[in-house]
């Protein structure tokens, strides 16, 4: 299995004793009332919303946090968030991404960048190694919604590009423009997904050793433990077994 459906497995079984799941929601929660604003408070008239709304139920946020996120749009809250994404290169050269939500970004830029640069890696320009990724949706179902046959034919059904299948489950690749259609078809066919959203792909993997992945686990903790940040993604590759040591 390729370094980024490994790295979303690490992120769900920490995410399942996360005591700080506070913080996961209010970073969902953002991106909802940022999406409302851009668009229709309606997540069926909205795209983007539908899929934020989504991919925080599958996180288990409860519906009067989703409906308070909505609302503060309308209220004028989230006016001055920007969405920014740094590129930088953590340690032994994996490539990262990340993705911001700030209304500061002096701030946000500062703090990145002393935090790549604490944890052996160092931020570079726009566009360093975004092409070492591909803008992808990205739908993940757990093993039980069908066999690999199954969910493979339901994916092409439903347009999609791409199916891995392993005993961790399902995960559906699409065109970026196409996530809210295929997730539609999807969900018709194999019924609620476990998440739905926009990814980076990586194209190309580093190789990391255990030393490798557990200092690139500290730089992406790190980042993802501020507050403006919304999503790290690293094109590491590594072994079941350094995964298991982790």
């Amino acid at each position: 299995m390729a370094g980024h459906s490994k790295w979303a497995n690490i992120q769900h079984r920490k995410g399942r004793q996360d005591a700080l799941r506070s913080k996961l929601f209010s970073k969902l929660s953002k991106e909802i009332t940022v999406a409302a604003k851009m668009g229709d408070p309606d997540p069926e008239k909205n795209p983007r919303l539908r899929l934020a709304v989504k991919e925080a139920k599958s996180q288990s946020v409860p519906k009067d946090v989703i409906d308070r996120a909505i609302k503060k749009s309308q209220a004028g809250e989230g006016d001055d968030y920007e969405e920014i994404r740094y590129e930088g290169y953590g340690p032994s050269g994996v490539a990262v991404i990340v993705e911001a939500m700030t209304d500061n970004r002096n701030r946000t830029a500062s703090t990145v960048r002393s935090t790549f640069s604490k944890n052996g890696g160092n931020l570079g320009e726009t566009g360093s190694v975004g092409f070492m990724f591909d803008r992808k949706g990205e739908v993940v179902y757990t093993a039980d919604a069908g066999d690999a046959d199954t969910v493979f034919e339901a994916a092409i059904e439903a347009g999609a590009e791409d199916c891995e299948s392993s005993d961790d489950g399902h995960i559906i690749y699409c065109a970026d423009t196409d996530l809210n259609d295929v997730s539609n078809a999807l969900e018709a066919a194999l019924g609620e997904s476990e998440s739905t959203k926009l990814v980076w792909k990586p194209t190309t993997t580093t190789e990391l050793d255990l030393e490798g992945m557990q200092k690139l686990m500290k730089l992406i903790d790190a980042l993802e433990d501020d507050d403006d940040i919304q999503r790290v993604t690293a094109n590491f590759e590594a072994s079941d077994e350094v995964m298991e040591q982790l």
